[in-house]
């Protein structure tokens, strides 16, 4: 019998976060919101005047700060409070109070960017030399001027703020396709049970070990995107008009060079991962072939890629165990990593257990003057340890940054975003190998990398190819239509997986269905995120501490330097192909590792 989910009343109060460390109650949550309106109302005072002399700038920079505090801090709260059970009204009305007075203080403070890109780099210089004060805000003020030359008049700004409204539609009918009007038709299991596809069951079904179902899943799946083909080519068209309208009213030569200018990071970087990741396609097809061995298929087709190779291994890890798992995995960071992991543990920084109502999945969240906090739904599995460690990783990330810097200099970018979680998993991985007693448990975990590599390094890769490949074809002025689509997609998804997959035909409208199409060519940050982790957790393992030391530089520089710079200060170079190269050689090894056990 199916247990029952716990109500949030009924939760070990151990096992809930403590969200009195942030407001002692909701009092207190109540004055911050109306003190960060009065600090919007001071601020906008100085609309029109902030940039007249140094002192005047660092009187705005103050009231700014400790406006976007007391914002995070308060709306912040009321999400995590939110969190803990959406079927709470109260918890509701918190978050929606908290997310109108934030976009009214927002509205507020909308001329803040733009005044201040009226001031020269001269301007800058000799104010900074005036008013020492106003170090404090340099990245910031950098950052906002590194884009001055792509920032247009007053006027054509306003009507470029009019026209995010209209390149929003595209995403919008997305997601309400994909998320709302499209169903799907029914399959029967074995056991005689109706079974409505939907989009969150796609791949728990195509996990079945019944293949018969998995490939009546796949055919009725992906026959449903494809009967609305137009349709989307039609939305994911409107994304990169969108796209390319930004593009050149912002003075870009591309989407693509667009899109990577706004995280500070070049090109080359993007072109370092496919270039290196098509050097290392033999590994991938590689996988593929063992794969096919494994599951004893005499062809191995794309409804076989999610379903586990090694059957029959299950083990449960309470929480408990799990934790001091975390410390043991965890211990090459060094104690004084330990004593905060310890810390969070000790003193609820995590809510763990899933209860009625309560958001599902993982996150962890930052608290600026008090501590991080993990959202878990932990359930005992080898994988629920691993996510632990994960949301520990960007939780140490950003204790580190919080303690070191300031406010505005503590926020790390995403393309860095990834690195301390994805670092935390290799290192609880390679522990867990180094222990493992039986072939099935090695074979398990050596499974759990090898997906980890085709499913971040090789299929992000494939769909940031198939972005910036269509993104070309439409400033080419090639129409963006279903079947040019498909064709694009089907060819990346043969040459990705080699010719012992067989690439079905119905594979080639897997791109309708992917919401990253729509995020403005951010996949390709998971790829590359994931190859620094393995080059720094494996320099962690082999050469100690001076790398820790190197590593911890880095998770306590927020974004004082641009992200490759920072990644720089942890030994990785993503200027070069170097981490990219090497993290392919790790996926070789593990490869021939498993080969080993299925002689």
């Amino acid at each position: 019998m199916e247990q029952r989910l716990p109500k949030r009343s009924e939760v070990p109060v151990e096992l809930t976060w403590r969200l009195e460390d942030i407001y002692e109650d909701e009092k207190a949550w109540e004055a911050d919101i109306e003190n960060g309106a009065k600090l919007a109302d001071e601020l906008s005072k100085f609309d029109g005047k902030m940039t007249q002399d140094a002192a005047t700038l660092l009187q705005a920079f103050d009231l700014y700060e400790k406006c976007h505090m007391a914002l995070s801090k308060y709306y912040g709260y009321a999400s995590k409070k939110s969190d803990e059970d959406t079927s709470d009204g109260h918890g509701q009305e918190l978050k929606a109070r908290a997310l109108s007075e934030y976009t009214k203080v927002e509205e507020k403070l909308s001329f803040f960017d733009p005044e201040l890109l009226t001031l020269s780099e001269e301007d800058i210089e000799k104010y900074f030399e005036q008013e020492p004060g106003l170090k404090k805000y340099e990245v910031t003020i950098r950052e906002v001027l590194r884009t001055k030359e792509h920032v247009l008049s007053k006027e054509m700004e306003q009507v470029m703020a009019a026209t995010s409204e209209m390149a929003q539609v595209p995403s919008n009918g997305f997601g309400m396709l994909h998320n709302a009007d499209l169903k799907f038709p029914t399959v029967t299991t074995k056991d005689g049970e109706e079974v409505q596809i939907t989009n969150g069951r796609f791949v728990p079904l195509q996990m079945s070990p019944d293949r018969e179902l998995r490939k009546e899943v796949f055919e009725k799946y992906y026959s449903r995107y494809k009967e609305f083909g137009n349709t989307w080519a039609a939305l994911y068209d409107g994304e990169v008009k969108a796209r390319i309208f930004n593009a050149k009213m912002r003075h870009y030569n591309s989407t693509f060079e667009a899109a990577v200018d706004s995280n500070n990071v070049l090109p080359v970087v993007c072109d370092n991962l496919i270039e290196s990741v098509h050097k290392g396609f033999d590994k991938m097809h590689r996988y593929v072939s063992l794969r096919k061995k494994i599951m004893g298929v005499d062809e191995l087709h794309m409804y076989d890629v999610y379903t586990p190779i090694v059957k029959d291994y299950d083990v449960k890890v309470t929480y408990e165990e799990a934790k001091e798992i975390s410390l043991k995995a965890l211990a090459p960071l060094g104690e004084d990593y330990l004593d905060i992991v310890r810390q969070s543990y000790e003193n609820r920084w995590i809510d763990v257990v899933e209860n009625e109502g309560k958001r599902g999945g993982a996150y962890s969240s930052h608290a600026y003057g008090v501590h991080p906090y993990m959202l878990l739904n932990y359930n005992n599995t080898l994988d629920d340890v691993f996510t632990l460690v994960h949301e520990m990783g960007h939780s140490m990330h950003t204790w580190y940054s919080e303690h070191e810097q300031t406010f505005f200099n503590s926020n790390y970018k995403i393309f860095v975003a990834e690195v301390a979680s994805t670092t935390n998993e290799i290192l609880l991985l390679e522990y867990l190998l180094a222990k493992a007693e039986s072939k099935e448990e090695k074979a398990y975990l050596l499974n759990h990398y090898l997906d980890s590599f085709k499913g971040t390094l090789y299929r992000q890769t494939m769909f940031e190819e198939f972005e910036r490949k269509t993104n070309k074809m439409a400033e080419e002025g090639v129409p963006l239509t279903s079947d040019k689509l498909a064709e694009v997609y089907y060819n990346l998804n043969k040459e990705y997986f080699g010719e012992d997959m067989v690439s079905d035909p119905l594979i080639a409208y897997e791109w309708c269905r992917i919401p990253h199409f729509y995020y403005n060519f951010y996949v390709y940050q998971y790829a590359t995120s994931f190859s620094a982790a393995v080059a720094i957790a494996h320099r962690i393992l082999e050469e100690g501490a001076p790398v820790v030391e190197q590593y911890k530089k880095f998770l306590k520089s927020g974004c004082t330097q641009d992200p490759v710079s920072l990644l720089k200060i942890a030994g990785v170079d993503l200027s070069t192909s170097k981490p990219i190269d090497e993290a392919l050689e790790v996926f070789g090894n593990a490869i021939e590792e498993m080969e080993e056990l299925y002689k």
